[in-house]
């Protein structure tokens, strides 16, 4: 990969994307390598945005600018994504559409191949040995999920995003970093208290929960020409984190 990434704050002059394209089966994906070998990967879910967002493109280059594989693969499977010209009135029948929870059907046997096919990809084509998750709002409700149910994946960072309507949500598998700004309008203090609590009580993995002062929900997948000044180093410091997690577990 040329003109890699700072650590600290995932900068680059002259940005544009560093991946390519793929036809996995049934769905397309975004891909991008280090410039050396590495058998260690990133599985990364888009937000309500989808797979083509430059927001999220920027984050798989990110990730990979640290010795990862990482892909983004389109779990709307071709259906269209939320657009920043919908109307918010609409979203409530978009997301009965979109529900995060069934990312993994096919590894729990229910519906759908996304997590499975992405995984046999990784594994056969890529020599991945160590498979991580990284997801975003919608995503990041996908990664909590997945992480309670698949054991193939060695750990998980969810970035504002928290399954709210199951009571078996507490015994992770693997070790998941959860990520939350403190002031996202669609997660309460309340329900951060609530899961901080839970696994406590439940979790038998390392865990670990932030919340990232006067944040709102998306933060850190901004790209830096889209940053304010005051919220910058908080952005900086959320990938930062990020990266730590993903290199202390995969």
């Amino acid at each position: 990969m040329a003109d890699p990434f700072l650590y600290n704050t995932g900068e680059r002059s002259g940005y544009g994307c560093l991946g390519h394209e793929v036809q996995i089966e049934h769905i397309k994906a975004y891909v991008c390598r280090p410039s050396y070998f590495t058998d260690k990967a990133v599985i990364v879910i888009h937000d309500i945005f989808g797979w083509m967002f430059p927001d999220i493109r920027y984050i798989v280059d990110l990730i990979a600018g640290h010795g990862y594989i990482t892909i983004c693969p389109d779990f709307f499977k071709g259906t269209d994504p939320w657009k920043t010209t919908d109307h918010w009135h609409d979203f409530a029948d978009w997301m009965k559409k979109h529900d995060p929870v069934k990312v993994d059907s096919s590894l729990l046997f229910i519906c759908l191949r996304e997590a499975d096919v992405v995984l046999k990809y990784l594994k056969e084509q890529c020599d991945a040995k160590k498979i991580g998750i990284v997801g975003f709002s919608w995503g990041g409700m996908a990664v909590h999920h997945l992480m309670l149910k698949n054991p193939q994946l060695s750990a998980g960072v969810s970035l504002y995003g928290i399954i709210r309507d199951s009571e078996e949500r507490y015994d992770l598998l693997n070790p998941t970093f959860f990520i939350f700004g403190e002031k996202d309008h669609t997660i309460s203090y309340d329900q951060i208290t609530l899961l901080d609590e839970k696994l406590k009580q439940y979790c038998k993995v390392p865990y670990k929960i932030k919340v990232y002062p006067g944040q709102v929900h998306g933060f850190a997948q901004l790209k830096p020409e889209d940053m304010k000044p005051v919220d910058k180093p908080y952005i900086e410091e959320a990938r930062k984190d990020m990266i730590d997690w993903i290199k202390t577990f995969i």
